[in-house]
């Protein structure tokens, strides 16, 4: 039977093999960028004690401080946003036009990029979504 100060080790142990094989410190290039995210998805394909969750979350904190200084995140069309959305979501058209109140014609017209949002459209799929409206990109 193993006693907690042993259980204690084995996730201490764990942590640390973690940190040997990636250190968490300040990602300086798009090298260490890649291998920081490869280590996050090894990390994301099995389950995870607390020590190891900790880990991971630093390391994601580290992914995010770097992206958000070096990679530029070029915005995207009102099409393009509304069709990830749908797509994360699971939804269809139809659904999206019946739960904010929009035509589905309108959202298959945005979709085919014959068409832009207007702000009181925005405002409905930002709610629906629950993302900020900020996402859509407003061309007037």
């Amino acid at each position: 039977m193993r006693t907690t100060a042993t259980k204690r080790r084995t996730h201490e142990d764990k942590y640390l093999a973690l940190v040997q094989q990636f250190p968490l410190r300040p990602l300086r290039s798009s090298h260490e960028l890649d291998n920081a995210v490869a280590m996050i998805d090894s990390l994301l394909d099995r389950p995870l004690d607390g020590d190891e969750r900790d880990y991971l979350a630093v390391l994601s904190d580290l992914v995010e401080r770097y992206e958000s200084v070096h990679e530029e995140i070029k915005p995207q069309s009102d099409c393009v946003m509304l069709r990830h959305l749908i797509e994360a979501k699971g939804v269809r058209q139809a659904d999206v036009a019946k739960g904010c109140r929009i035509a589905e014609s309108t959202i298959s017209a945005v979709l085919s990029g014959a068409r832009k949002l207007n702000r009181w459209q925005v405002a409905k799929l930002a709610k629906y979504f629950h993302v900020p409206a900020t996402v859509f990109s407003l061309e007037e």
